[in-house]
């Protein structure tokens, strides 16, 4: 990306604008599903078998009644029989909320599942639409090969772990504008009601000139899976995915983004540099591989505003998770979801019973628009350059060092494995104690992680 940063504005300003101001959807019918002027079946493949792929699968067909999930891949079998069986249970509500089922749009064949590394090259060519769920670190080359073979995209944030995999999504999302795909990114903030409202708000100026925003994801962590007896290191790794920057980015890019792109599609920019601390204070054994449990950073805009943000994994300690948008007349809390002005007052507040449900309501605006024909969904970029938000407070934390966007971003560092094979050689590896090696800030050189 060597645009200039107003190119990088305009973008977030007009994608942003547009999605603020999307038609409301059709009323759903009885059976639960949206009306739509089209007929014609919508094939989607899901490409990632695990608890999002599943619920992602699941809002898709709760989307249109002509959707019809024809195939499905994932690395491991099991994952995806899972996935398979709970959606076709009788009634989904005892774990996804939604009562009846979907079992009519499943036509899935035995054949149409496909299991190992290149399983969504078989998967994809049998749909029109694809869901891409798999870990991120797989997102860059599974979106690539959709949009080359000219399929729209649902695909889960963060979409890649590293700069290099940033690049080739970036590369993929200019041939799928070319080719007039939809492509909608899983930052489910941009398609929930209470953040349009504000964000509708803020253009129209109620808190002013944006002044600076701080950003938080603080909470006690997520799961952990054990080494099995016979695993490879690649299987050990991507059973258990989220310790292992290749496959994760480490929870500052595979859950703090969300909170890092609202502050950046409320700026309407990225970026330009960052700094920042973090490392390991108590999640230090060898199941959590080698991601740090906290970090904080300060990101700089090209106007000199700054955003502060924090992200923590320890039990015990104060949970946040949420956004404050400061400005030059008052202060937007995204959780409270209302503006605040200089005195104290209250001059907004969201109607808490409008609020929706934006996983599923992706889904709904994207397959309406695909139903209709229409070229409106253009996510990729945005979910590229926040991604990079992310890396990029990554970067800084690990090394301990000011890290500039342009820099990092042209870096070509990757993270990847040189092939995806059960006994490939593996980018990080333990020692004979079991422990992965861990950056450290002053040490790890700026150019890692």
């Amino acid at each position: 990306m060597n645009a200039p940063k107003s190119t990088r504005r305009d973008f977030i300003k007009q994608t942003t604008m547009a999605a603020g101001s999307l038609m409301a959807m059709p009323l759903v019918t009885e059976a639960g599903f949206f009306n739509t002027s089209v007929d014609e079946t919508i094939r989607v493949a899901l490409i990632g078998c695990g608890g999002r792929g599943t619920g992602a699968a699941l809002q898709a067909m709760l989307a249109n009644r002509n959707v019809r999930l024809v195939a499905m891949a994932d690395a491991f079998r099991d994952r995806l029989d899972d996935c398979y069986s709970n959606l076709m249970q009788d009634d989904l509500s005892d774990w996804s909320g939604a009562a009846g089922n979907v079992k009519a749009q499943i036509a899935v064949a035995e054949e149409n599942k496909f299991v190992g590394f290149d399983g969504y090259r078989q998967a994809i060519p049998l749909a029109d639409v694809v869901i891409l769920t798999t870990p991120p670190g797989f997102r860059p080359q599974h979106f690539e090969e959709a949009i080359r073979q000219g399929k729209h995209v649902f695909m889960e944030k963060p979409v890649a772990t590293d700069p290099a995999g940033v690049k080739k999504v970036l590369d993929a999302a200019l041939i799928a504008k070319q080719k007039k795909l939809n492509v909608v990114v899983g930052l489910q903030r941009h398609y929930q009601n209470s953040y349009r409202a504000l964000y509708e708000k803020y253009k129209k100026g109620l808190i002013g000139d944006f002044v600076s925003a701080q950003a938080w994801w603080n909470n006690d962590g997520v799961w952990v899976n054990p080494r099995q007896p016979g695993q490879t290191e690649m299987e050990y790794q991507m059973r258990n995915w989220y310790y292992f920057n290749w496959i994760c980015g480490d929870h500052i890019v595979e859950q703090h983004i969300h909170n890092l792109d609202v502050v950046n599609w409320f700026k309407g920019d990225y970026p330009v540099k960052a700094q920042g601390m973090g490392g390991r204070e108590v999640r230090k054994g060898k199941d959590f591989g080698e991601i740090f449990d906290h970090h904080y950073v300060e990101y700089h805009y090209a106007d000199g505003s700054i955003l502060n943000s924090q992200c923590r994994h320890i039990k015990g300690t104060l949970a946040k998770v949420d956004e404050q948008i400061v400005g030059t007349k008052g202060t937007i809390y995204c959780g409270a979801m209302n503006i605040v002005n200089r005195k104290g007052t209250v001059v907004y507040q969201f109607d808490k019973s409008k609020e929706n449900n934006p996983y599923q309501t992706e889904h709904d605006e994207l397959f309406a628009a695909i139903a209709k024909g229409e070229y409106t969904f253009a996510d990729a970029e945005n979910g590229a350059y926040s991604t990079m938000t992310a890396i990029l407070g990554r970067l800084a934390t690990y090394s301990g060092q000011l890290m500039e966007w342009d820099k990092a971003l042209n870096s070509g560092l990757s993270l990847q494995p040189t092939r995806y094979a059960w006994d490939a050689e593996m980018p990080v590896k333990p020692n004979a104690d079991g422990l992965y090696p861990v950056a450290v800030p002053g040490i790890t050189g700026q150019a890692t992680g």
